[in-house]
C-alpha cells in the first residue's frame, strides 16, 4: 500500500494512493458505509501504532460521482470513518499538488458530507470552503459524572461537536491530560442522555474554547476526536461549527477574519459567509506540509500486522 503522510499544524494525514480495497461506486456516503462497516480492520491497521501513530486521521481517495471534484474523499481515524475532515483537507490538497496532480487556484473535492472548494495558494498554503454548518442546539446542559452540570452548543460543520466556550479549563499544554479526560466524560455524556444532531447523530467531537495568551489570536482550543486523542491542528470541522456558533450569536460579521489557534499554538485564519439553508459556510485557511512517503506492508507473519488494539 503506497501512502504520502503530511501534518496540518501538527496534525497528521496519511493520503492512501493504492493498494485499498473496492467500495464500490454510487453515493460517497455510501461507500463511507461500507468502508466502517466491512473494512473496519483493514482502516484501524493503518492507524494504529505500530504503523501509524495517534491522531492520524487517513484519507482514502476514491473516485468522485460529481465530474467537476478532482477526486472523492473518504476521511477516518482509528474509532471512525468521517463525514468530513477540516485539516485533512488541507493536507490531501497540498499532496494532490506534491504528486502534480493540481496546480495554484481552486478545485472542488467530494466528501461523504458534500462537495468542498478548496484553493491552493502556494505549496503549503490552502483554503478551505466547507459544507454548510450550522447549529442545532444552544445553552443545552449535560449532567457529566465526576464533573457536574456543563452547558454547551450543538453544532454541525461535517462531523457533530459539543462546543464549550469559555473552558472551564485553561487551555494550554500543561492541562492536555485534564482537558482529554473532562471532554471524553462529556462525549460520554452527551451520548448516554441523547444530546445530538437533529436526527439523533451522536456527538463525535467535543471542544473547549479558551483565552489564548498571542494577541493575534481571537480564541485558542482544544478539541478531542473519536479517537480519544486531541486534535493538534485548531480542526477545520470544528471551527466551522464554531463560526456557526458565533454567527447565530451575532458574535462574528460575514467576511470578518479572525485566527483562531489550537491548543500547541498552530493557527487556522477563520471567517464565513451565509449559507443557502441558515446555517454559514466557513472559509479555512491554513498550512501543510509533507513528511514522508511510504509503502505500507501487510506481513502475514507479523503478530502486529492489524496494529496494537489496546
Amino acid at each position: 500500500m503506497h501512502v504520502i503522510d503530511s501534518h496540518t499544524g501538527g496534525e497528521p494525514t496519511r493520503v492512501i494512493l493504492s493498494g485499498a480495497p473496492d467500495l464500490g461506486s454510487g453515493p460517497l456516503a455510501d461507500r463511507a458505509h461500507r468502508l466502517a462497516t466491512h473494512h473496519e480492520t483493514f482502516y484501524r491497521s493503518i492507524m494504529l501504532e505500530p504503523r501509524g501513530q495517534p491522531a492520524m486521521v487517513g484519507a482514502f481517495l476514491v473516485e468522485p460521482v460529481d465530474p467537476t471534484c478532482v477526486t472523492g474523499v473518504i476521511f477516518f481515524d482509528v474509532d471512525a470513518v468521517l463525514g468530513m475532515c477540516g485539516h485533512g483537507t488541507i493536507g490531501l490538497t497540498v499532496t494532490l499538488a506534491h504528486l502534480g496532480r493540481i496546480g495554484a487556484g481552486q478545485h472542488r473535492i467530494e466528501t461523504p458530507a458534500g462537495v468542498v472548494t478548496v484553493e491552493l495558494h502556494d505549496a503549503n498554503t490552502v483554503t478551505v470552503m466547507n459544507i454548510e454548518s450550522r447549529r442545532v442546539h444552544h445553552g443545552v446542559t449535560l449532567d457529566v459524572p465526576g464533573y457536574g452540570a456543563v452547558t454547551g452548543d450543538v453544532a454541525y460543520g461535517g462531523n457533530w461537536f459539543f462546543i464549550v466556550d469559555p473552558s472551564p479549563i485553561p487551555v494550554v499544554t500543561d492541562n492536555i491530560r485534564e482537558l482529554s479526560d473532562m471532554t471524553v466524560a462529556i462525549r460520554k455524556a452527551s451520548i448516554t442522555q441523547g444530546i445530538g444532531g437533529e436526527r439523533g447523530e451522536p456527538i463525535d467531537h467535543v471542544i473547549f474554547q479558551g483565552a489564548s495568551a498571542k494577541p493575534d489570536a481571537y480564541n485558542r482550543n482544544f478539541v478531542l476526536c473519536p479517537d480519544d486523542n486531541y486534535d493538534r491542528s485548531p480542526c477545520g470541522t470544528g471551527c466551522s461549527a464554531w463560526l456557526a456558533c458565533l454567527a447565530a450569536d451575532g458574535a462574528l460579521k460575514p467576511g470578518e477574519e479572525i485566527v483562531q489557534h489550537s491548543v500547541i499554538g498552530s493557527a487556522y485564519r477563520l471567517s464565513y459567509q451565509p449559507g443557502v439553508n441558515g446555517g454559514v459556510i466557513p472559509s479555512i485557511t491554513g498550512q501543510a506540509h509533507v513528511m514522508a512517503k511510504a509503502t505500507l506492508i501487510f506481513d502475514e507473519k507479523d503478530p502486529f500486522k492489524t496494529g496494537i488494539n489496546l
